[in-house]
């Protein structure tokens, strides 16, 4: 049995804010919007407020940034290869929910429907007669009769995405999760036992990424603690602890009966 691990870091300090087991079947983008269930109530409690999610692209999909805007969240996705924020040859009319051909054809809005993975999108096409005296015809069409285009139902969302994605800002957090997450990932798996679990179910599989989570933070933790005088420093060390708080959670999962 495979597992992957879903883990969130704290950018300011490296600190795991959250992490679980899930299927290895499951695509990234599947598990976001339960891992978050879990992970946003959990901090509220302490009053620690998540406001912008830094994740690669493959937890990138129109649910997942509907789900996060919906809860006030900025996110940072890059989208995925293939990509299109703007057809080729064709320009978007919003208003009249539309698109206008380089022949200044119309193709109007048709029907939304799923593909055989279940994704939802609107279908666009022309009629007949326009097409049929165009001279593009041939290289844009093709043999079907009229030119059809199909977009994703989350467009908008990805458009948004995109943009902030390009931004100076966008491309300085892709940096940063890279900095965060994958130093912290290597650590787990190199030095506290997350290379391999040798536990079946997922309850299970969770425990034993706690476990290791929780050897991490404490490490952590004790970078910031005065052994003489028995205190927590200032500063850093203040914000690293709240989190740590948070932690009692964590604590009473993993000794949870099987």
């Amino acid at each position: 049995m495979y597992y992957l691990a879903n883990m969130s870091v704290d950018t300011s300090n490296h600190v795991i804010t959250h992490i679980e087991a899930d299927y290895a079947d499951l695509k990234d983008s599947q598990t976001l919007i339960g891992f978050l269930n879990h992970m946003l109530p959990r901090l509220q409690n302490h009053e620690l407020r998540t406001s912008e999610i830094l994740a690669d692209a493959g937890y990138n999909s129109g649910a997942n940034l509907k789900y996060l805007e919906e809860q006030g969240i900025t996110g940072y996705i890059p989208p995925h290869g293939q990509y299109e924020k703007e057809k080729p040859g064709f320009t978007f009319d919003a208003d009249n929910n539309r698109y206008i051909c380089r022949n200044g054809k119309y193709l109007v809005y048709k029907k939304t429907l799923p593909d055989v993975k279940g994704n939802y999108f609107m279908h666009y096409s022309t009629s007949v007669a326009d097409c049929r005296a165009c001279p593009y015809a041939k290289s844009c069409k093709g043999k079907a009769n009229e030119r059809r285009l199909r977009v994703t139902i989350y467009k908008e969302y990805h458009d948004r995405m995109e943009n902030r994605i390009q931004t100076s800002q966008g491309k300085k957090m892709r940096k940063v999760r890279q900095a965060t997450v994958e130093p912290v990932f290597g650590t787990l798996i190199n030095f506290l036992g997350m290379r391999k679990i040798n536990t079946r179910g997922l309850k299970n599989a969770t425990k034993c990424m706690l476990v290791a989570a929780m050897a991490y933070n404490l490490r952590k933790y004790l970078r910031y603690y005065n052994p003489v005088r028995g205190t927590i420093l200032l500063g850093k060390a203040n914000a690293i602890y709240n989190y740590l708080l948070s932690y009692k959670y964590l604590i009473s999962v993993a000794r949870a009966p099987v």
